[in-house]
């Protein structure tokens, strides 16, 4: 047998005895929730940005990050909430490289899943205790959701994750908004197919038990570029894009529809600094059509304190270890353009 058992991992409820979330903070955190369902269910007309790196690497620097976004929240508060991105799991193309905080809590260092799971913990407690903020997380293994479901103020499903059948289950018993990436391939129809799933109950297999779910009215679209079979990127954030998605997502007659436009990935080229670009375009799109504004509830960005990437082993605080983000200064003018136009 391949199979090595090192050691049993904690169940959720485990973990969640030994970092509880403080009932004055789960109050301020329902709170944000609700601020956060309304925009998805046009009751509010407040813009999202969920913004941060692409890997959360380092508590502290994270953190320090978040603090800073926490500060801007305040002075936009009445046109933006702002969800800080806490990414703890990372897809790896060819499963080689730094897999998130929930596999290594120390990148230097070799895997450990106990310690991982205790410390993504710890950090989204943090943004929350400390800021008021809960963060987007990637639902990158199902079963680690139980782990981070009483924290969590948004959820993404990535390209390589949405036509799987056990994260369109999973998601149609959670009850925080959950944006479905389009694939890698660009095929629209697996990215709707997704929103469709999620929103109906269903009866299935999760972490040993048999469980139903009654649909997740909030599920909805990100637009993150595609790749065609010559690895070449193909941007989907164009006005033609734009409507052409808003028209199909219409049709289909769905709870809540609504997208988030990624401006990194694909779109961007993989040239993260073309994202303040890239969002001015969307808002312009936004304000041209009624459709547009009022589908597009938001924007994903990839921003840290440093702008760029670094090599892992370089120790570099605050600048990524996985995808390249633009730094604080750049972020925070983008955060101002957008509150004083959309």
């Amino acid at each position: 047998m391949s199979l090595k058992f090192i050691k049993r991992i904690p169940t959720a409820d485990e973990i969640i005895e030994q970092i509880p979330l403080p009932k004055h903070i789960k109050d301020i955190k329902e709170k944000r929730d609700s601020d956060i369902r309304d925009i998805f269910e046009d009751k509010d007309d407040r813009f999202i940005l969920i913004i941060g790196p692409c890997s959360a690497d380092n508590e502290d620097s994270v953190c320090e990050y978040i603090e800073k976004l926490a500060g801007v929240q305040e002075k936009v508060k009445d046109s933006i909430i702002i969800i800080p991105r806490i990414y703890t799991n990372k897809p790896r193309t060819t499963g080689e490289g730094y897999k998130g905080m929930a596999h290594q809590p120390d990148p230097s260092k070799k895997p450990d899943l106990f310690e991982g799971i205790k410390a993504i913990r710890k950090m989204h407690l943090r943004s929350l205790c400390e800021f008021y903020m809960p963060a987007a997380d990637e639902m990158l293994y199902p079963e680690n959701y139980t782990y981070l479901s009483d924290v969590l103020g948004y959820i993404a499903i990535g390209a390589r994750s949405v036509e799987n059948q056990q994260h369109r289950l999973t998601v149609s018993g959670v009850d925080t908004p959950v944006g479905m990436k389009n694939p890698t391939s660009g095929d629209l129809s697996v990215m709707l197919n997704s929103i469709i799933a999620a929103q109906q109950g269903h009866t299935f297999n999760y972490n040993g038990w048999e469980i139903e779910t009654t649909g997740n009215p909030l599920t909805h679209a990100i637009l993150r570029g595609a790749v065609d079979p010559y690895g070449r990127n193909i941007p989907n954030y164009h006005y033609e894009d734009l409507i052409r998605i808003a028209n199909e997502y219409e049709k289909l007659q769905l709870l809540n529809p609504s997208i988030i436009v990624d401006t990194n990935h694909a779109n961007s080229m993989k040239c993260y600094a073309e994202q303040p670009r890239i969002a001015r375009e969307v808002l312009m799109s936004r304000k041209y059509d009624t459709l547009l504004k009022k589908m597009i509830k938001g924007l994903m960005i990839e921003s840290y304190l440093l702008e760029g990437k670094q090599g892992i082993g370089e120790n570099i605080y605050g600048k990524s270890i996985t995808d390249a983000c633009l730094g604080w200064e750049s972020t925070e003018k983008l955060i101002y353009y957008v509150a004083e136009n959309i």
